[in-house]
């Protein structure tokens, strides 16, 4: 009996069943999946921000000390006098339970008269605390110096503290404190969108490779022709006529899945907290380095120099100082090349240095052409 054929048919099961094992080890080149409203915005439909200034009353005697915050004492007769309440001329007011504030909220975009926002409310003076007490009406004001909410409320601290004789225990902030829904919106910003048929989708980083894949998701979704790109940063699209039409198509696309190719290498590094943060696109050239540390100890000794019974010297206290200088060799450590970012905090590991010293080496290593990142200093 022939075989040949069984033999074939054994190697066509065989190469199949390498071909749909390898989906399981072979890696594969994953993309990071995000929505589009994640990465853009629509152009002009924003917040704008409100201020004001206005007074908080009902203080337990925590309140601006008017010998110190001249304008708290001003705020309050400005404000008695609107009510028909004169202050007789030359009298002086002592107060503890007022304090003067700054009010700052953010008017979000298509708010209606009537409707409520959140404000800020934070003392501007000496005042201990604002806990209890209750802001009176003030106008939040735009800067056009138009009059777009008012703000009134009892304030929300989010701290305690308590002092008595010379101790003093405090939690969190006690001068700054939220009123939720705390201003009505008299005034409504026109917000355009889309009135000339076509809006503009700023993106929040300048990518080419990110601009090209937002209007192929639109176009695949909406059809050809919908968006096109200006350039890395900015989409346009095209709105359908009527209002309806135009919120519907928005919540269409604000949802489309979009795949992202892989970031610029970037390591962003501050110096003040010693953090370090890169992406997985950095990668690492075959370099050695060596990093040595540096201290430098002072220590004060109280000595003091007493006189013979017999001397007519007297009694003198100084101070002795020991300085030392020890530093730490550095060897001379060979990182090899990583292609991804867990090869590049092995190598970076292995030198047992601290944030601190890694901002010193990653500079150095990018002057060096060993880094291939940008570095960017917050």
């Amino acid at each position: 009996m022939d075989r040949q054929p069984d033999r074939a048919l054994r190697w066509v099961v065989l190469l199949a069943f390498a071909l749909a094992s390898s989906a399981l080890w072979w890696p594969a080149s994953a993309k990071a999946t995000v929505r589009l409203k994640e990465l853009a915005a629509v152009e002009g439909v924003r917040s704008n921000k409100l201020v004001g200034y206005g007074l908080v009353v009902g203080l337990d005697g925590t309140g601006d000390q008017t010998t110190q915050t001249p304008f708290t004492t001003q705020s309050l007769q400005a404000m008695l006098q609107q009510m028909g309440v004169t202050m007789p001329a030359g009298v002086t007011i002592q107060l503890r339970n007022v304090a003067g504030v700054m009010i700052t909220a953010d008017l979000p975009p298509f708010a209606r008269p009537g409707q409520n926002i959140d404000i800020n409310v934070s003392s501007m003076g000496n005042a201990k605390s604002l806990r209890g007490g209750t802001l009176i009406a003030t106008p939040l004001k735009g800067v056009d110096g138009q009059v777009y909410a008012i703000a009134q409320g009892n304030l929300i601290v989010g701290g305690a503290g308590a002092a008595s004789g010379g101790s003093k225990v405090q939690i969190n902030h006690l001068s700054a404190g939220r009123v939720p829904d705390g201003a009505t919106v008299e005034r409504a910003v026109p917000t355009p969108l889309g009135q000339a048929g076509m809006i503009r989708l700023g993106l929040t980083a300048n990518d080419y490779a990110t601009a090209r894949a937002v209007v192929g998701a639109i176009n695949g979704a909406k059809g050809d022709g919908t968006a096109s790109a200006m350039d890395g940063r900015t989409v346009r699209v095209k709105m359908p006529e009527t209002e309806d039409e135009r919120v519907a198509f928005l919540a269409d696309i604000e949802n489309l899945p979009i795949a992202l190719e892989k970031p610029a290498a970037r390591i962003s590094v501050n110096a003040r907290t010693g953090s370090v943060v890169m992406n997985e696109s950095v990668t690492l050239s075959p370099c050695a380095v060596a990093h040595g540390n540096l201290s430098v100890t002072i220590s004060n000794t109280p000595v003091v120099s007493q006189p013979n019974a017999l001397a007519q010297g007297q009694t003198v206290q100084a101070e002795k100082s020991d300085i030392t200088i020890s530093q730490q060799g550095g060897a001379l450590i060979n990182m090899p090349a990583g292609a991804k970012l867990t090869d590049v905090v092995k190598a970076l590991n292995a030198m047992g240095a601290t944030p601190m010293d890694l901002l010193a080496i990653l500079q150095a290593m990018k002057s060096a052409g060993a880094l291939h990142a940008e570095i960017e200093n917050l």
